[in-house]
């Protein structure tokens, strides 16, 4: 991963005030890859104790994108356009970590995955599995 792509996806993240909000952190950037940490905080949890579906999806369509982007030229971003979620289990851990992964990249619709997974300390479980399409744009046309 060339680091001009690397800043520009740190910097576009950086201006997100929801993942800020979330406590969301990018922790990899590769070409077609980009994984998404945040923790299961008191603030994120849904009614029976376990982290919320919202910030599973959120920092999985973050991933997602931002993956996409990692495929495309300066000039461009990306804009969600649909996402569908299957939830696998409780998202019960000590944070979630969303891996997102390019499918396919095109010029018109990119077709990405996000699994999301809850970690504590060294164990691993999937709770979500995001499959959708986002579309590139020119900046600031989003």
């Amino acid at each position: 991963m060339d680091e001009e792509t690397a800043r520009r996806i740190r910097r576009s993240f950086a201006s997100q005030t929801m993942m800020a909000t979330l406590g969301a952190e990018v922790t990899e950037i590769a070409p077609g890859r980009v994984c998404v940490r945040a923790p299961i905080s008191p603030g994120a949890l849904q009614q029976q104790g376990f982290g919320h579906a919202g910030l599973t999806f959120a920092i999985g369509d973050s991933a997602a994108g931002y993956a996409a982007l990692t495929m495309l030229p300066p000039e461009m971003d990306v804009v969600t356009s649909e996402l569908k979620i299957n939830l696998l289990a409780p998202a019960r851990g000590d944070y979630l970590l969303a891996t997102g992964s390019v499918v396919k990249a095109g010029r018109r619709l990119c077709v990405v995955t996000a699994e999301v997974h809850a970690v504590t300390g060294e164990t691993r479980k999937q709770v979500a599995l995001l499959q959708g399409t986002v579309v590139p744009v020119p900046k600031g046309d989003g």
